[in-house]
């Protein structure tokens, strides 16, 4: 299996539930945190896909705009099937082109992939934090996302054992 046999596109409405069934055992591994359907739906414009020569999807992962230059790689998963044979860089490459086309500079991430992250140039942020007027801004939103970026004491429970991890990407 070689990058020949994937392709890498845009998410469509008809990939949803391929998205939840690729994401569940990661969520029963309690790596990733389960989602509602509907939330993949109104989500799927952020989501790229990768599927084999026959079509079946076997990875996803979905770039969210989190401020005005920062954006959160959310829900990157990969069919065990697939692991080691470049999917995932695929999709972390494919997420970097869409955060620049959206003139984002950095990336975060909250993971437990830590290697896989580190080898594809994310550091780990350790207490790095924003702007106080920006942390201001950001603690107004509703989103679990920017809660763990901002490492937020009500997300604590469901991010034990997370990195918080960050990339600069190049402008455009």
């Amino acid at each position: 299996m070689t990058q020949n046999d994937f392709t890498v596109r845009r998410a469509r409405t008809s990939d949803v539930p391929g998205i939840q069934a690729l994401v569940e055992p990661l969520v029963q591994q309690r790596i990733l945190l389960g989602k509602d359907l509907v939330v993949f739906y109104e989500a799927v414009q952020e989501f790229r896909v990768a599927e084999d020569a026959q079509g079946r999807l076997i990875g996803c992962g979905a770039v969210h705009v989190i401020w005005e230059d920062l954006g959160e790689v959310r829900t990157l998963a990969v069919d065990a099937a697939w692991l080691g044979h470049g999917v995932g860089h695929a999709l972390l490459e494919r997420l970097e082109v869409d955060a620049r086309d959206l003139g984002l500079s950095r990336l975060f991430c909250l993971t437990f992939e830590v290697p896989f992250f580190s080898r594809n140039g994310f550091v780990d942020m350790g207490t790095e934090t924003v702007d106080p007027a920006v942390y201001a801004e950001l603690v107004r939103s509703h989103d679990e996302g920017v809660a763990e970026f901002l490492d937020l004491a009500r997300v604590k429970p469901n991010t034990l054992g997370n990195t918080r991890m960050v990339k600069a990407v190049s402008a455009v």
